[in-house]
């Protein structure tokens, strides 16, 4: 059964996300392109280096299927850009060199102001050892208390599938503590769960710290008890939180990962844990190591604040009568601001950024029919409230998603507005279907409390309203040709499909006569 009719029959009632969900086919490892086409020959050499621990347990906290990989930059920006928000840290990456450019390039198009450290490689290095000594001679040229708390190493593809060993490098150098981390493509699937993978190794060292005596407090203390916040969010949600929490004798925690050291072990000393991001699973393993309960959701929406505050309140043990004052307060002025800025539209959503399910349930409160949602983060217990709530309204829930899903949803479903990544925005627009990109445009609001009630609805119904010209435009251009034809031709040109399956072939070998060496 095609993608089409899984989605249709799951739109209809007429089968489950979990029976049905779809499955991408795709070509072998050796023939595929970009960064992962040596995936499994890197993964057996990282096992055979001694990897083998560092490569389950990532098998284990972030779950592959029913996507391999979704179709994302590389994931190491994602602990890049964690390393590089934090004060006093340096970072210092080792891999292939085109790497290292790209990673550093999308970090200042991020907007970040920090050198990162290169170790660079040859052969010769590579296959001595001589690329560790490299490593542990440029960490001890940094290590300057007066500048750094903390360097973060972290290996790209190659050191790791060469078993480069960073867990031997020094744990600390005149007071400036080292972690080091392995974010290889073929085994982190996203930049998102690459956040964690360094936020929970950062967590682990702080915890060790606290456990073996006093530590830094953080800058700014409250004698309330705090609930830390998990997973990056936009600034003002956390001010909204630390609003709804007040009725309750709580105060909003640091947000996870932290901005400085120091905030770590604040964040260890909590009252409980709201995964709003749930796929921080090495994260929520430190914390739970810590004796903290773990929240899942986040007070999005009429339904989920309500169900958030209850939770927390449980979790916090917090009286009944103080929770319900909380929840009266926060409820009522979302209720009303929902209902100020109604939407009204059938829309598919997806990203990667792990907060598709909330902004979801934001846009079905808010009036939108919402008949699909594909995230490419994975299934967790800590996101299981938003996927029933929203499949018992009728939405169909794909984790790992892939491109191809999130296509074949906008093809299925005809919406109003596609809210998507880049090709899916593309894809859409192709269609006359006015689209969004999440990242920027979705998830770069305030989700939370009364400022998310209303933060989509201006973005997303002034999108709605494009759909008339979209429709123009489409008329416009009628005629101009597609594909090989595209353009105004006097003659149109003849479609070669022959040259492009004999050129096809002879890449497909090539790459087969190659030795997977990395990226």
């Amino acid at each position: 059964m095609d993608l089409l009719s899984r989605l249709d029959r799951q739109r209809n009632g007429s089968a489950t996300p979990e029976a049905d969900a779809p499955r991408a086919e795709g070509p072998p490892a050796e023939e595929g392109a970009g960064c992962h086409a040596g995936a499994a020959t890197l993964r057996e050499a990282a096992e055979a280096a001694g990897k083998s621990d560092v490569l389950a347990r990532y098998a284990e906290d972030y779950p592959k299927g029913p996507h391999d990989q979704p179709q994302s930059m590389c994931p190491a920006f994602g602990s890049l850009r964690v390393g590089l928000r934090m004060r006093r840290t340096a970072t210092i990456l080792s891999g292939s060199a085109c790497c290292v450019y790209g990673l550093t390039f999308t970090s200042h198009f991020y907007g970040a102001k920090r050198t990162v450290g290169y170790v660079p490689f040859d052969s010769g290095s590579l296959v001595t050892g001589k690329l560790f000594e490299d490593m542990r001679e440029a960490v001890f040229a940094i290590a300057d208390p007066d500048q750094y708390d903390a360097i973060v190493v972290t290996n790209l593809c190659v050191p790791t599938a060469s078993g480069v060993p960073l867990q031997l490098l020094p744990k600390e150098i005149n007071g400036v503590r080292i972690v080091g981390i392995d974010v290889p493509g073929f085994g982190v699937p996203t930049h998102a769960e690459a956040k964690d993978v360094l936020a929970g190794a950062m967590l682990h060292y702080a915890r060790c710290e606290a456990e073996a005596g006093p530590v830094a407090p953080p800058r700014q203390r409250t004698d309330l008890p705090t609930v830390t916040l998990l997973g990056e969010m936009f600034p003002a949600d956390p001010v909204g939180i630390a609003a709804m929490l007040a009725p309750m004798g709580l105060a909003a925690g640091p947000v996870v990962p932290t901005r400085e050291w120091r905030e770590l072990y604040a964040a260890l000393d909590c009252a409980a844990v709201a995964a709003i991001h749930p796929f921080y699973k090495a994260s929520i393993r430190e914390f739970e190591a810590a004796g903290r309960a773990v929240v899942a959701s986040a007070p999005v929406g009429v339904d989920g604040t309500a169900d958030w505050l209850d939770a927390v309140g449980a979790a916090c043990g917090i009286a009944a009568a103080q929770t319900g004052a909380a929840k009266d307060a926060a409820v009522g002025a979302i209720r009303a601001a929902l209902g100020r800025t109604p939407i009204n539209g059938r829309i598919t959503l997806s990203g990667y950024e792990g907060s598709e399910l909330l902004v979801a349930r934001l846009l079905v409160e808010s009036g939108a029919e919402i008949p699909y949602v594909g995230t490419a983060c994975p299934r967790t217990p800590w996101s299981e409230p938003d996927r029933a709530w929203l499949e018992a309204r009728g939405v169909t829930v794909i984790y790992r998603a892939s491109l191809e899903n999130d296509l074949a949803a906008v093809d299925a479903f005809a919406p109003d507005l596609a809210i998507g990544t880049t090709p899916v925005v593309q894809h859409a627009k192709a269609r006359s279907i006015p689209a969004l990109y999440f990242t920027n445009l979705i998830s770069a609001r305030p989700l939370m409390g009364v400022a998310g009630a209303g933060s989509l609805a201006s973005v997303v119904n002034a999108a709605l309203a494009n759909k008339d010209r979209f429709a123009a435009m489409t008329a416009f251009f009628d005629g101009v040709g597609t594909g090989h034809a595209a353009g105004v031709w006097q003659e149109v040109p003849a479609d070669r499909p022959q040259f492009k399956a004999k050129f096809a072939k002879q890449r497909a070998a090539a790459a087969k006569s190659e030795e997977a060496v990395g990226c």
